[in-house]
């Protein structure tokens, strides 16, 4: 039924704007790296390894592929933020539905290298794996390798052995670049079997180096970034390379260092993280230009962000958060400052844009930086437990669109448009015509007003700190859409239909105008929308979100290919996917995650994830007429517009059920504290220099843990001298990253504790290392003659990174000088930190405590065997200074077809000064800190997690004996399920 045109006025209160999707088709392919003249056109086939060879070039606009223009919308995860590879295929297929073409990773080389010349790419360490999963996902890969990637990771990405070596990092040091060739032939001969220049695989770009600002006007940093290049080329990666530069500063451009004669081989991108509060900043078309303005600094190449916010880190004790944790970052860095912001990267021409981070993940064992705690969430829009999260829905909307409409990848400065209150953008295809207009609201209040483009004015309403994107003259397929008031997103062909998506806010009323030369049939599908036809335009409008999605069919008008518009509100266009599929493409509505599609003739196969009870809908070939979702055969009947819809809801998530945890056993420990313990085998501190950035202090010895080969988690040291009448107090000085603790004892007895201030929002937030001195009395009945042993307990934390190249990574961990009041006796030490690297978990998961070192972290350990462990219950109220350990078990029995994200959650008196670290099956999960905050809730990870079987539980307690200590309440936490996923392989997880 057709609305009268005073009823449609009245609904939409719109004037006219013209509005269309599509472009010409595109050349053939250029030679690699070449840049020429290359009209709009269809974007290239979603990747995949074919066996094929392919060209990777660029101009100013975009990236050329195979001749084609390609804007890259790219997502950052890191696989070893993720430690089971089952869960990479996972986030991977999120990514890919939600619309983004690429995965940007970084790869840590302290992460595969526990020793100089040793490498692990095996396990959870597996690169070749997950690029193979990316290469099935149909995503590009953006490898950032390093040498160095900051990244919040512990040293910055070096290996702890780095900081014991001679040279100086990030320059053209002979020492350090033997160490950087010896890791990057590894890593590159991995990568050279996934280029996609080769057919291989779907490696489309490389970094060089991360964020390097030092050393730039000097010979030492020209020479290091030529020979990272000649170095990469050498070991026969011939996709382009880049640097990411921090900050804009126009650094590493083309042409600043020897290439060896190669010329268009390389791009210079660099990253921003702007802040919400601040109005989005132009870094291209409508910037101020220059070496400082962004991409101007490289007019030649296409403007390129490696990084890009979104979300943000947090550091211990949550100051720039207010002690929230990352649902504040979530918050604060949410859809409309993606809108704001991502529009107008958009708007000043960056077509290669990638997303720090897509999916965070966890920080697990030693991994993380100093300035961060164990969760690496982010703010991220799929959340460290795997949720896809609202904040998607730009990203979805914009990565589809960037894909399915051509005219994107190749727009100009327009004419300047002025509206009072807003910002606008105003770019022109200089092939299609089209037109397209980013408004933006930086202000506090929403903002209507006339906004005037090349098909007239248009009402809008722009929200308070928040932006639309409108468009005119794009194609819908064989139709010219006039104007529309919402975003579009994608318009594909399926079967023997155009389907056409529009998105907008809940609540916004969609107005569309088709040109039509003659009165089309129209049908409306669902009752919420409405149409008008008078002088050669259909107007049509639709309420987004009322009842979700609003389908309306258009015939005839003066073409055969019917169309059907989908209106959609940002909650309902997450559950609409496109997928390409050998038989033609298919638009999926109605689960929650499209994972894979496949038509076999008359039957469409989908696989894919839902956690409610929907409705699955299907356009696609013609003749489609069975639907198998999740590898079962659902009912269902054709529609009017062509699709396949189920007849009813499919089931949703079926209750998932956590036990209580109880069976608790306790043991104490730290024997190391006593004066008969045996450390005759523990490492002598006999060293007298050191490569450390840290002074030896004058007379020596050597203290720190790395030059003794302990690089991570705790480390104690034993300290045995003679004479100690007269002796009023110990000085221990220590150096460690944020939050370092230090606990010491005099033949036995507990001297105190020290631990390090948390940091404030603005002066300490970012400090990497940290020193102190701990000063302790001496009580008379530890003064006598004879024999004493001095226990120290270091907590170092983890190394600072090396963001400005001066080799910071080196800085001292562990105790740094030793002294006393009231006499100097001589003291012989040993140390012990970490034994043999865990050939499994790898060298970030153990430290030096006595129970990591017995294996009390490790499934199958015989503590109920053991005499010496006690059971308890939880909470706990005990006041010693030292170690305890509590170990229990437990069983789930997760249904087989449900993904389901189970959390480790931890309460108590938040003045209660205690911290423990978290072992599941024997791998660290990170580190709790209780009166420090804010995590309390750990991610456990399927595949580490045994959600059908057993599993060992074991929390390594540090209690400062100031307060009293816990833990308090222990409990498992349902984060998220689905009915679907993807099949889990445990983890390898070796017991005691």
């Amino acid at each position: 039924m057709a609305l009268s045109r005073r009823t449609f006025s009245a609904l939409t209160g719109c004037a006219a704007l013209g509005f269309a999707m599509g472009g010409s088709g595109g050349p053939g392919a250029p030679s690699a790296f070449a840049a020429r003249s290359v009209p709009t056109g269809p974007p290239p086939a979603p990747p995949r390894a074919d066996g094929r060879r392919h060209t990777i070039g660029y101009d100013p606009y975009s990236l050329l592929v195979d001749g084609r223009r390609l804007v890259v919308w790219s997502g950052e995860m890191h696989p070893f933020r993720l430690p089971s590879p089952s869960l990479w295929r996972d986030v991977l297929q999120k990514m890919r539905a939600h619309g983004f073409n690429t995965v940007s990773v970084y790869v840590s080389w302290n992460y595969h290298s526990p020793a100089p010349g040793a490498f692990d790419f095996s396990g959870v360490r597996d690169l070749d794996l997950f690029l193979r999963m990316a290469a099935e996902t149909g995503l590009y890969v953006i490898l950032r390798p390093g040498p160095y990637i900051n990244a919040e990771v512990d040293g910055g990405g070096f290996p702890g052995w780095l900081t014991a070596t001679k040279g100086t990092a990030r320059t053209a040091d002979p020492t350090y670049l033997g160490h950087v060739d010896a890791w990057l032939t590894q890593v590159d001969r991995i990568v050279r079997r996934h280029l996609y220049t080769q057919g291989r695989g779907t490696v489309l770009l490389y970094q060089l180096e991360n964020e390097y600002d030092s050393h730039v006007t000097e010979a030492t940093g020209r020479a290091y970034m030529s020979h990272l290049y000649k170095k990469v080329r050498a070991d026969g990666i011939d996709v382009p390379l880049f640097h990411n530069d921090k900050g804009r500063n126009g650094y590493w451009v083309p042409g600043s260092f020897d290439t060896g004669g190669e010329e268009g081989g390389y791009l210079y991108g660099f990253d921003g993280y702007p802040s919400p509060s601040q109005n989005p900043p132009d870094w291209g078309k409508f910037g101020p230009g220059g070496p400082k303005g962004g991409a101007t600094a490289s007019p030649n190449t296409p403007g390129f962000v490696p990084e890009f916010g979104g979300g943000w880190f947090d550091p211990w004790g949550g100051a720039w958060f207010d002690g929230k944790g990352y649902p504040e970052a979530r918050r604060t860095r949410d859809s409309a400052y993606e809108r704001r912001f991502y529009l107008t990267n958009l708007a000043n021409g960056l077509t290669l844009h990638n997303v720090y981070m897509a999916f965070g993940g966890t920080s697990w064992g030693w991994l993380p930086a100093p300035v961060v705690y164990t969760s690496y969430d982010y703010g991220a829009a799929i959340d460290e437990a795997r949720n896809v999260t609202a904040k998607m829905a730009p990203m979805h909307q914009l990565g589809h669109l960037f894909q399915r409409v051509p005219d994107f990848a190749r727009l100009d400065r327009a004419a300047d448009v002025t509206v009072p209150g807003l910002k606008v953008y105003h770019l022109a295809n200089p092939d299609t015509g089209a037109q397209v207009y980013v408004t933006r609201n930086d202000g506090t209040k929403p903002v209507t007003a006339e906004l005037p483009t090349s098909a007239g004015k248009l009402r809008i309403t722009v929200p308070a700190r928040d932006a639309r994107m409108l468009a005119t003259g794009l194609r819908l397929g064989r139709r010219t859409m006039k104007y529309s008031t919402a975003q579009p997103v994608l318009c594909v062909t399926a079967g023997k239909r155009d389907v056409a998506v529009f998105a907008g806010r809940r609540g916004d009323l969609a107005e569309l105008v088709l040109e039509c030369p003659q009165e089309p049939n129209v049908t409306r599908l669902d009752p919420e929308a409405g149409w008008a036809y008078e002088g050669g335009e259909l107007h049509v409008g639709a309420p987004l979100g009322e009842a979700g999605l609003s389908r309306v069919l258009v015939t005839g008008g003066g073409t055969e290919t019917p169309l059907v518009l989908l209106f959609a509100d940002d909650a309902t266009s997450m559950r609409i996917f496109p997928y390409d599929t050998p038989s033609g493409t298919l638009v999926v509505y109605g689960p929650t995650l499209l994972r894979h599609a496949e038509v076999h003739g008359s039957e469409v196969r989908l696989t894919g994830d839902l956690d409610d009870d929907p409705v699955i809908e299907v356009w696609g070939p013609r003749g489609i007429d069975t639907l198998v979702w999740n590898g079962r055969r659902v009912p269902t009947r054709v529609t009017l517009s062509g699709s396949l819809m189920t007849t009813g809801t499919l089931p949703g998530v079926p209750e998932v059920r956590l036990p209580e945890l109880t069976g608790w056993r306790k043991r104490t420990e730290n024997p190391e504290a006593g004066p008969n313990f045996d450390d005759s085998r523990w490492r002598r501190a006999d060293r007298t220099t050191s490569y450390s950035t840290t002074p030896v202090p004058k007379g020596g010895p050597v203290l720190f843990a790395d030059d003794y080969g302990f690089h991570y988690g705790d480390v104690w040291y034993r300290g045995t001298y003679g004479g100690g009448t007269g002796i009023e107090s110990v000085r221990l000085s220590y150096s460690s990253g944020t939050q370092g603790l230090l606990m010491a004892w005099l033949d036995g007895e507990p001297l105190g504790t020290h631990r390090l201030p948390v940091p404030d929002a603005t002066t300490t937030i970012r400090k990497g290392t940290w020193e102190a001195t701990a000063t302790f009395p001496v009580r008379p009945e530890l003064r006598s003659p004879g024999r004493h042993v001095l226990s120290v307990l270091v907590r170092r934390m983890q190394h600072d990174q090396d963001g400005k190249g001066d080799d910071t990574h080196k800085a001292a961990r562990g105790l740094t000088s030793v002294s006393f009041t009231g006499a100097a006796p001589e003291v012989s030490w040993r140390l012990q930190g970490e034994r043999a690297v865990d050939p499994v978990r790898g060298p970030l998961n153990n430290g030096g405590l006595y129970g990591e070192r017995e294996g009390w972290h490790l499934p199958g350990f015989p503590d109920r065997d053991d005499r010496e462990w006690e059971p308890v219950t939880f909470p706990r109220e005990e006041r010693r200074q030292g170690v305890t350990w509590y170990r229990t078990t437990f069983r789930l029995s997760v249904p087989g077809d449900v993904d389901a994200s189970v959390g480790l959650r931890l309460e108590d008196d938040p003045y209660r000064a205690y911290r423990a670290q978290i072992f599941l099956n024997g791998w660290n999960m990170g580190q709790y800190i209780n009166n420090v905050g804010p995590q309390h809730t750990f991610v456990l990870p399927n595949g580490i997690l045994r959600t059908r079987g057993a599993n060992t539980l074991a929390l390594a307690v540090l209690s400062e004996f100031t307060t009293l200590s816990g833990p308090g309440k222990v409990s498992l936490t349902l984060l998220g399920a689905a009915a679907g996923g993807l099949p889990v392989t445990p983890v390898p997880s070796p017991g005691h």
